[in-house]
């Protein structure tokens, strides 16, 4: 255990707390037990690790370890925990659960025998708590964690603070919203003195927003943008060849078809897919790729977009697919990024966080069972909404829009 707290001991030397997302304050931290799933590299270590220097002083009350470590090939995480209890630790925050064969059941143990200890686990967006054989429903409050939105992009960059936005309040004020952020205006307080709910001092959002398609989703590259995309490629190809494989129990020689899928999927993006073709391109049997598809989309490397109310058998083939977010389109091998997928990416990630989102008939996404909209350039008409109640045009490079033509940067400051 030592030199489980030694490592402890050095990340926590090393996390800084300058720069935290204003999520740490949606997490409700007096649960005995809480969970936080999320892509690789939405920044969840980080999290709990500023979480716990804010909180602990770096004693026995506190100790964090990765259940990816070795000690853990030869040793079992509640005995661990039995000791730490023991010997009057409080706080115990496990990362990577997921690399953890037993971790569902452990976890119940730990909560059934361990009354005072209070626990942080952090997994892969894969996992799905229904499926685990330990019931921890009832003793888990599990939260999704995911990477940041251009409003966090902002604040990472700027330092300077945005309201999180609701959709009702983008549809029906947008033009006020954009100008308040847009216009500069005198702090009340010099910034050194203001708490993180200063005054916003406005910004020009159209400066930051190449940069955050194509770096600025995963928190990690504020570590080096040069590596960024080196890094990148390194957490997908984790992905795909240690979470998912250990996840869905795919056999080691199959992870070819996988990265095969992914590779085809990226340079057709968004397309109307066609599952026999795709079956015949990749090699993979039709249901094969039905789970695999699930489970890219499950990863967060893929989003999924259906049409509504057309039945089960729309879950199994999806209207379109989409990479997860704009930062792989720039990722995968695309030299030349389609500019109109690559805005359609960037709104459905944005909005999927806390919509729903959805094909439209008469449009490009339905979102909410309520609003359409139809996503182009600057000089994108409105004729093809022109009958349809609910219904806006979002536009890009434009900064300001007008009755119901809306920026598309401002869907970034929804979460």
């Amino acid at each position: 255990m030592e030199k489980l707290r030694q490592k402890f001991y050095e990340k926590y030397a090393s996390t800084q707390i300058d720069t935290i997302r204003d999520v740490i304050n949606t997490i409700d931290w007096e649960n005995r037990f809480i969970g936080i799933k999320g892509s690789r590299g939405v920044g969840k270590t980080t999290l709990v690790l500023q979480y716990i220097k804010q909180h602990y002083s770096p004693n026995n009350d506190v100790l964090y370890l990765s259940l990816d470590d070795l000690y853990f090939s030869e040793n079992k995480l509640y005995h661990l925990a039995a000791i730490f209890y023991k010997k009057g630790g409080k706080l115990l925050a496990i990362d990577e659960v997921h690399r953890y064969p037993n971790w569902a059941s452990e976890l119940k143990n730990m909560y059934d025998d361990f009354p005072l200890l209070k626990v942080i686990f952090t997994g892969s967006s894969l996992l799905h708590l229904q499926q685990a054989k330990a019931d921890l429903s009832r003793r888990t409050v599990m939260y999704h964690l995911a990477g940041l939105s251009f409003r966090e992009f902002l604040y990472f960059e700027t330092k300077q603070v945005f309201p999180i936005l609701s959709l009702e309040e983008v549809v029906s004020n947008h033009v006020a919203l954009a100008i308040q952020i847009t216009t500069p205006i005198a702090p009340e307080k010099p910034p050194k003195s203001r708490g993180r709910q200063g005054q916003v001092i406005g910004v020009k959002p159209l400066s930051y927003f190449d940069a955050y398609l194509k770096y600025g989703y995963y928190p990690f590259y504020n570590e080096n943008k040069n590596s960024f995309h080196q890094k990148l490629s390194e957490t997908i190809l984790t992905i795909l060849e240690v979470d998912i494989p250990q996840f869905a129990s795919i056999q080691t020689s199959n992870i070819i078809y996988l990265k095969k899928l992914l590779q085809i999927i990226s340079v057709s993006v968004p397309f109307k897919p066609n599952m026999n073709m795709l079956s015949e391109r990749t090699g993979i049997s039709l249901n094969t790729m039905k789970l695999y598809l699930k489970l890219l989309s499950d990863a967060q490397v893929l989003q999924l977009l259906y049409v509504p109310n057309k039945g089960i058998n729309s879950l199994n083939k999806p209207e379109k697919i989409y990479l997860n977010n704009a930062n792989l389109l720039f990722n995968q091998g695309n030299e030349n990024v389609n500019v109109g997928n690559l805005r359609e990416t960037f709104f459905m990630n944005q909005l999927s966080n806390n919509y729903t989102i959805q094909a439209s008939k008469e449009a490009d996404f339905l979102v909410a069972n309520k609003f359409t909209f139809e996503i182009g350039g600057k000089n994108k008409s409105k004729k093809q909404i022109k009958n349809t109640a609910n219904a806006f045009v979002v536009k890009d490079d434009i900064e300001v829009g007008s009755d119901n033509i809306i920026p598309l940067w401002l869907f970034g400051f929804l979460y």
